[in-house]
């Protein structure tokens, strides 16, 4: 262990040499790092396997130097005395004033009093920086010297890694930037920090002690007006470990059903109490649980994952040193979890079974001898097929829009629709929305036609015909000219001397939105690459239901839609007569393209020779594009999950294996496998609440199941389908990400049938959106990822 320290000033505090703290620079077996001077929070943490890579974000750290602005090693609770009714705050982040060290056998220790605002002063609070088996530690030690208990409502460890992508370029966030993703599991949780390449080192952060368990997961508020943009599409912000959190329950989360049972902890006169973390490495995603056994957690492995239809028995594996005790479930009954089978290396199978008529969120507690808790997090669905038909009833009835005099041409259509108000979404100054284009508009129509490409209704076939014929064709879509085939970004619009008779929601601020809130001509623009997806892929829907199932038609051949969606694709990627582009985005992964894929092999199917061979043209130079590109899947964003899933299929379908494999390091980087519904499978995404969610919660926020989920699935689907070894833990692996995502959209569909855009994962709120927005591209997902897999464990047989 070498420590360097520099600047040091001296002076004698209760006759022990202490001193205000400067730059500290450590190196251990499996880190190098620094110490910011002053506060001691850490500045840089380098893994010694790849020392030039910093997880946290140091080259930045000047900018982030201020009061309120949260470090790895900054500490917040809530307390009070016995007796007393009112939480007092403290932060140590709130005043930036330099605290002092003690000569210790430790990297740094720090009294914290000079930092926490009026503190009560029976308290006394350290913070220790150690060292373990060459990982490094954190850890907090609270102590109550006064006479009576103080209790502690809340206490939190703040995490900042570099998950800060303003002002680099995609190249740069790539290579130094990481991915923050919790598990809430309580004795058992941890939090995983995953290179954007996918490749690693990673990092894996546990629990120091029994008294640091991972109850809840807190979103941490900084200012905004900073030059990093906080709370952005280009910096999520900072979460803290939430070790208890009833102070929190009690107040501003009183409205939510928390993950897990809010506590709190008393600090006995005379007593302290020690909290901490510990920072291993894991050179691979792969090996993160591996990680996390080899620090003594326990372990646990859902198959084929936590989102579990009614009719489906689910296995539950569990790796622990210790013998569990007692497994409960909350709410009670909701499901079963029984035995199964030993494993010879300590693995433990249970099968798990909802009861008849439970539906959603489910907690099952898993208690060891040595008294540690391990929560596992179920979302239970409908049966699959119930599902489905239930979506597919609500989409054709609850949102089918009716009014031929909407003055915006709008009927007959299945339209946006708030859960809230139970009615259909007419106006949004997010235009979109109420337009039945982009995502947020397109959600409802896209999830109806690719729900009638799989299960198709009479009915419910007979009105998409209808909304082709009289809305798409000839309005959403023009049919005639030298633009036919293009594809209109929004049918609503704010111009009020266009349509005098029609009342716009003052509700709504039209004017302070720019470029959000689209008059005629903004709205009517063509050249949006990702639009044509979704109309080519209502045109395919079509064409297969057709094709599936003779005289499901009534308004025109199978052949017809499937040509249809062919000149659609074909118009998205070409160039007008100028020789510029007909569309921006062409050259980038769009959402949902695999339809195309399959739309070319129907194609081919079909025996439409030139049109499958100038369409696989048109998609092989795209691919070469990418193929030359160090970060290949950009989008309108900074960073983005959105472009993987077209970028790998092509690859793919072209032998472009270093391509192709690429963008599954990618996607292992922020598409988690972890006991919890709501992350397991989880695609990264954290902004489009913004842009398709209901008003009242338009926010930065991580999104749990939005369209990521379903679309991320099918590459990691496909890859695992493709692998050499698919027997192998590593093959698995990306199977059970893969099929965690493709059952994420399933959650999304309420009781109702009604098809949610995401889940809001605030602890504040931990509620489905109430807009459907753009719920069409994760149930795209879904439906073109369904697959049975039969699978030969290396460990469970």
């Amino acid at each position: 262990m070498r420590l360097q320290q520099s600047i040091l000033l001296w002076f004698t505090i209760r006759n022990s040499v202490v001193h205000t703290v400067a730059q500290v620079n450590f190196s251990i077996t499996n880190f190098a790092g620094t110490f910011a001077a002053g506060s001691g929070v850490l500045e840089s943490l380098r893994p010694a396997s790849n020392p030039t890579f910093d997880f946290s974000p140091s080259d930045v750290f000047s900018f982030r130097d201020g009061p309120v602005q949260y470090h790895t090693g900054d500490l917040t609770f809530r307390y009070r005395r016995a007796g007393a009714n009112t939480w007092k705050d403290a932060d140590t982040a709130t005043l930036r004033a330099n605290v002092t060290s003690s000569e210790q056998e430790s990297l740094l220790s720090s009294a914290l009093g000079s930092t926490l605002r009026n503190l009560d002063p029976v308290l006394n609070v350290s913070r220790t920086w150690s060292q373990k088996d060459g990982d490094i530690t954190l850890s907090f030690t609270i102590q109550n010297t006064g006479t009576g208990g103080i209790e502690l409502g809340s206490l939190g460890i703040p995490i900042e890694f570099n998950n800060i992508f303003t002002n680099r370029t995609a190249t740069e966030t790539t290579a130094k930037c990481v991915l923050i993703n919790p598990y809430i599991g309580l004795d058992a949780g941890y939090v995983q920090v995953t290179r954007l390449t996918g490749t690693g080192p990673n990092l894996v952060i546990t629990p120091l002690n029994s008294d640091s368990k991972l109850e809840a997961w807190r979103f941490l508020p900084e200012p905004e007006d900073v030059p990093l943009g906080y709370q952005a599409q280009t910096y999520e912000g900072n979460y803290a470990w939430q070790i208890n959190s009833k102070a929190y329950a009690e107040q501003e989360w009183n409205a939510t059903v928390p993950w897990n049972p809010p506590s709190s902890k008393t600090i006995a006169a005379g007593k302290s109490l020690t909290v901490g973390l510990r920072f291993s490495i894991a050179e691979t995603v792969q090996r993160i649980e591996e990680t996390v056994a080899n620090v003594g957690l326990p372990v646990a492995v859902g198959i084929p994952g936590y989102v579990l239809p009614q009719d489906q028995v689910g296995r539950l594996f569990i790796n622990a040193t210790q013998n569990i005790t007692c497994i409960t479930v909350e709410p009670k009954g909701a499901l079963s979890v029984s035995h199964s089978h030993d494993y010879s290396s300590s693995w433990t199978g249970f099968d798990v079974k909802a009861a008849n008529k439970t539906f959603g969120r489910s907690r099952v507690d898993v208690t060891y001898a040595d008294g540690r808790t391990q929560a596992l997090h179920y979302w239970i669905a409908h049966p699959s097929t119930t599902a489905i038909s239930e979506l597919g009833s609500f989409l054709s009835n609850e949102q089918w829009f009716t009014n031929t005099s909407d003055p915006f041409g709008r009927a007959p259509s299945v339209i946006t629709y708030d859960r809230e108000a139970n009615d259909y979404v007419l106006q949004d100054n997010r235009t979109w929305i109420a337009g039945l284009s982009d995502e947020g508009g397109v959600g409802s129509f896209l999830a109806a036609a690719m729900k009638q490409s799989v299960s198709p209704a009479a009915d419910e076939v007979a009105k998409l015909e209808d909304f082709v014929h009289e809305v798409v064709w000839g309005r959403l879509q023009i049919s005639s000219g030298n633009d036919t085939f293009s594809v209109r970004k929004s049918l609503f619009y704010y111009q009020p001397n266009l349509v005098p008779e029609y009342s716009y929601d003052p509700y709504f601020n039209w004017t302070s939105v720019p470029g959000e809130t689209w008059n005629k001509s903004a709205a009517y623009r063509i050249d949006r690459t990702y639009d044509y997806v979704y109309v080519s892929a209502l045109y395919w829907a079509l064409y297969r239901a057709g094709r599936t199932h003779k005289g499901m038609l009534t308004r025109q051949t199978p052949d017809w839609y499937l040509l249809q969606a062919h000149h659609t694709v074909m118009f998205a990627n070409s160039n007008a007569s100028d020789g510029t582009p007909n569309t921006v985005y062409s050259n980038l992964g769009l959402m949902g393209e695999t339809v195309w894929g399959v739309l070319l092999s129907d194609l081919k199917a079909e025996n439409y020779t030139t049109e499958a061979s100038s369409m696989e043209s048109i998609m092989r130079a795209r691919q070469q594009v990418w193929a030359t590109q160090p970060d290949r899947y950009g989008s309108e964003m900074a960073w983005d999950s959105t472009g993987e899933e077209g970028v790998y299929f092509w690859s793919h379908y072209f032998n472009d294996t270093s391509t192709a494999q690429k963008t599954i390091d990618a996607i292992r980087g922020y598409m988690p496998t972890v006991a919890h519904w709501g992350w397991n499978g989880n695609a990264r995404r954290y902004w489009d609440f913004l842009y398709a969610g209901s008003i009242q919660l338009a926010r930065i926020e991580r999104q749990i199941h939005h369209y990521g989920s379903g679309l991320n699935a099918l590459p990691m689907l496909s890859n695992y389908r493709s692998s050499s070894d698919p027997g192998s833990s590593d093959a698995i692996y990306d199977l059970r990400v893969g099929y965690g995502g493709n059952q994420g959209p399933l959650s999304n569909i309420d009781a109702g049938g009604f098809g949610s855009m995401a889940f809001h994962s605030y602890p504040d709120t931990l509620r489905w959106d109430a807009y459907s927005g753009d719920y069409g591209p994760n149930f795209l997902g879904h439906v073109l990822g369904a697959a049975t897999y039969l699978v030969e464990h290396p460990v469970f047989g």
